[in-house]
């Protein structure tokens, strides 16, 4: 009796996230309870890619695309060839609008192509995987673990993080009706920032992470104060410094450009449609069409089931 080839069929679904926090450039950043998806299954031969919702028609369908690239460079280290790919992305976060769109795609390729080699990788490996191919952990490593996470690079070694849990709050994010791209936003960026200012963001991570810890969440207002980024990020995304105001006067504890922009994020107790409304009602002001969304932290990071 001639016995059929197994052919095994993952998904993978992964949060959206929001670096930064705030002042945290480079170095938080939280999982949110809003994800895409990731379909794989080893066929006969070849590879096929489709994409669904967001991107649909704009993003590449061959080896460009960005899963299929994260899946080809853990397969490389891990030795494993697989037969051929069929590759399906069921988008549903935004694309360039700093909800770690990219994020999802690296982790949930690696951690599907991880699954198909047999695991021979920890999350601790997959995740500086991620960080090699996306160039700085604060959107991968919530994407990767959930809630909200602490990543540092040392100079030598693997990233080195600290998992925080998710915080009981409500998020709201504004969603502006146009692109940014994480390049674009770092080109304004200075070489080098004042003494000062750097003290003022250090400070304000260090009550950011006691205010999460503690869940004294009056304090975030004072927490998600920036001098690093946001300021100068600020001509990028029209109206940014009114509807930062004006959503901390509808009702959020607090409110920053979610990873390098031009998105928002607002978190609430309370008020969370009215939040919503306010942004996009400031953001209309300054002629510029937008959306909301309203969410919360994500506790799971990437999951990943096999499917038959």
């Amino acid at each position: 009796m001639k016995l059929e080839k197994v052919m095994l069929m993952y998904r993978a679904q992964i949060p959206a996230t929001t670096a930064n926090l705030g002042p945290g450039f480079d170095v938080l950043g939280m999982a949110l309870d809003f994800h895409n998806l990731i379909e794989v299954e080893q066929i006969e031969s070849g590879l096929e890619i489709e994409v669904e919702g967001l991107g649909e028609g704009e993003l590449p369908v061959d080896e460009d695309n960005l899963a299929y690239q994260a899946m080809d460079f853990l397969f490389t280290r891990a030795d494993y060839t697989p037969p051929g790919l069929r590759i399906k992305l069921i988008n549903r976060v935004p694309l360039a609008r700093g909800l770690g769109s990219s994020a999802t795609v690296i982790v949930g390729g690696l951690a599907i192509a991880n699954h198909l080699a047999g695991q021979p990788y920890s999350k601790a490996e997959l995740l500086n995987f991620a960080t090699e191919l996306e160039g700085h952990p604060d959107n991968v490593a919530p994407a990767l673990l959930g809630g909200v996470v602490i990543s540092v690079l040392p100079e030598e070694g693997g990233v080195v993080y600290k998992e925080l849990g998710s915080p009981q709050l409500s998020t709201v994010v504004g969603i502006p009706d146009f692109m940014l791209s994480t390049t674009e936003a770092r080109e304004v960026l200075p070489a080098q920032v004042a003494f000062s200012d750097a003290i003022f963001n250090s400070s304000r991570i260090a009550l950011l992470v006691a205010a999460l810890m503690t869940e004294d969440y009056q304090l975030l207002s004072l927490c998600f104060e920036d001098r690093l980024h946001q300021s100068y990020r600020q001509d990028l995304v029209p109206g940014l410094e009114e509807v930062i105001k004006e959503t901390k006067e509808a009702g959020a504890l607090a409110v920053a450009l979610s990873g390098a922009g031009p998105s928002i994020v607002a978190l609430t107790l309370e008020k969370e449609e009215l939040v919503g409304q306010r942004m996009v009602q400031t953001f209309a002001k300054h002629g510029i069409a937008a959306d909301y969304k309203i969410t919360q932290p994500a506790v799971e990071g990437v999951l990943v089931e096999e499917i038959e």
